[in-house]
């Protein structure tokens, strides 16, 4: 019975890819591609003429008879627009479809957008939570922000560019201003940018600059609640300015990890002054 690999892709530089995938892509007998044009660009570029086959979240009920058609007398590959299938995409149904039948499944790891976002942002990559798309509907997109807002786990989701304005603009409602944040953009493109900072300072960029480009974007988790006293305040704000670091990052920095609001470690900054 055949096998169903399920091959990473690159997520926009056409150089992220390995040499098992090319070789899987190229010894298989379909591939099943969640955009045929994007694929075929990549099967171009390496020179691959294994036949495609449409897989997507319109079709997928239909192709999904076609593919384990395919599986009885050979190999499938499953490749998602970029990354890894499977991850955001309609490829677990087929995933799980395959396995009710039997048919083994093989991995065949590569580029991953938030993997490559987390390890980037320079938040903590010990544990996370990968959230997908958050919902297109405002109220619904809160809900989902409100039922982590305590998690204290690094949090990462996609965001299309039409939305991300109002994305953080909610973030900041419901996690708050002051949380650290990294918004991706264009990861692996000619034109990637990571930006680094609260979610107020991605606010207050964003008003200015017009968002392009999908985004992954990457949120500090939650701090344990527990409210420094003013000594312990007082303490962290000479060691930071006697390393040479200005009053603003102080404040910034001070306030997030002490639990004041930043405006009254800033008072403090100025009378220590």
């Amino acid at each position: 019975m055949g096998t169903l690999y399920l091959v990473a892709t690159p997520i926009g530089n056409l150089e992220d890819i390995t040499l098992r995938a090319l070789r899987t892509l190229r010894e298989v007998n379909l591939i099943a591609a969640e955009d045929t044009r994007l694929t075929r660009k990549l099967l171009h570029h390496y020179e691959i003429d294994t036949p495609l086959l449409s897989y997507h979240e319109y079709n997928k009920e239909q192709q999904t008879s076609r593919i384990l058609e395919a599986l009885v007398v050979g190999d499938v590959a499953l490749v998602s627009d970029a990354g890894t299938p499977g991850l955001s995409d309609p490829g677990y149904e087929l995933i799980q479809a395959i396995l009710e039948k039997d048919h083994q499944i093989c991995p065949i790891p590569g580029p991953s957008a938030p993997i490559a976002a987390l390890v980037a942002s320079g938040l903590p990559t010990d544990a996370f939570l990968f959230l997908g798309y958050l919902p297109r509907r405002a109220s619904e997109r809160k809900k989902a922000l409100q039922s982590v807002a305590d998690e204290h786990r690094t949090l990462l989701f996609f965001e299309v560019p039409h939305r991300l304005n109002q994305t953080l603009e909610e973030i900041e409602a419901v996690l708050g201003g002051e949380r650290q944040i990294a918004c991706c953009r264009e990861l692996t493109k000619m034109h990637e940018e990571i930006l680094r900072g609260t979610v107020m300072e991605m606010r207050e960029h964003f008003k200015e600059v017009e968002p392009r480009g999908e985004f992954t974007l990457v949120i500090a988790g939650a701090l344990a609640n527990v409210r420094w006293d003013e000594g312990a305040v007082h303490k962290a704000i000479l060691i930071r300015l006697e390393e040479g670091m200005s009053p603003s990052e102080v404040a910034r920095q001070v306030a997030i990890e002490s639990k004041w609001r930043r405006q009254d470690v800033y008072r403090i900054i100025l009378e220590v002054k």
